[in-house]
């Protein structure tokens, strides 16, 4: 067993790095996996080159497969800015993680007509918002000084979650205007959800609550106007119920992609008094 002392706002944490819980939906390229925005699932063929073929239940010396994903679509994946610049800067670059405090917070995405929180564009009758005041709720009963990295899990938490196909009905949450603002404003870097998107699937283009989260105006497509490059936000995770809401070191690892986004594998870890 391998322990590693951390500290935190109210003290020094001991943290067992050999149990961690592994919150990914990894890309299943064979077999059940999660979609989003009608794209075609991962999927994955064997290298084909003169007469080599890449899969030694065909007669190859060795399996090799080239991988077809749409990061954004198929699984965890976690992006930056990138997504929605019009510069070509990539998570890679710009997403610098190693092990941080993070707290973990359940919430009921609740139907819009019972908020009166915002969105952009305004919600539409049957969707369901994060909202502000959930978010602020929870927090108060997992107070979390110090974290720089927040894990929503939403509730009801089926494990459903990780073979959705989020193109039909009924449509998944998003956070409100006000809920991303909230996040903003208690200084998260990184935010993970178990959603598809932050954002409404069907918003006009405008990802606002992405925007909002990285310091940008409404439409605005410069990296120059983020505020917040270095942020991070992480969708289509799962988090069992059996790990309870609170405080964790979370160690977001991420693929190496020159790209806007890229499939990642975030863990966590318990806190223990020493």
């Amino acid at each position: 067993m391998m322990q590693l002392t951390v500290s935190t706002a109210d003290g020094p944490m001991r943290v067992d790095v050999s149990e961690p819980f592994d919150v990914s939906i990894p890309y299943n390229f064979s077999g059940e996996q999660p979609c989003h925005f009608g794209a075609e699932r991962a999927s994955a063929v064997p290298l084909q080159a003169g007469s080599f073929v890449g899969d030694v239940r065909r007669g190859g010396s060795c399996n090799c497969e080239e991988l077809r994903l749409i990061a954004h679509c198929n699984g965890t994946h976690t992006e930056c800015v990138g997504h929605v610049t019009a510069e070509r800067v990539s998570v890679h670059e710009l997403v610098r993680t190693g092990p941080v405090l993070t707290v973990l917070l359940s919430v009921v995405a609740i139907p819009c007509g019972e908020s009166e929180e915002t969105s952009d564009p305004p919600a539409h009758a049957g969707d369901r918002l994060i909202t502000a005041s959930a978010l602020e709720h929870a927090w108060r009963l997992h107070p979390a000084p110090g974290v720089i990295a927040l894990i929503v899990r939403t509730l009801p938490n089926d494990p459903g979650k990780r073979t959705r196909n989020y193109s039909g009905e009924p449509p998944p949450p998003f956070l409100s205007s006000e809920a991303a603002t909230l996040i903003t404003a208690r200084g998260i870097e990184h935010l993970l959800v178990d959603l598809p998107s932050i954002d409404r699937t069907h918003d006009e283009g405008r990802l606002s609550a992405h925007r909002i989260f990285w310091g940008m105006p409404a439409g605005s497509t410069r990296f120059a106007d983020s505020r917040r490059p270095q942020a991070s936000i992480t969708e289509m995770i799962y988090v069992p119920d059996s790990i309870a809401d609170g405080r964790y070191l979370l160690d977001l690892q991420v693929a190496p992609f020159v790209s806007d986004a890229a499939p990642s594998r975030p863990l966590l870890y318990r806190l223990h008094r020493p």
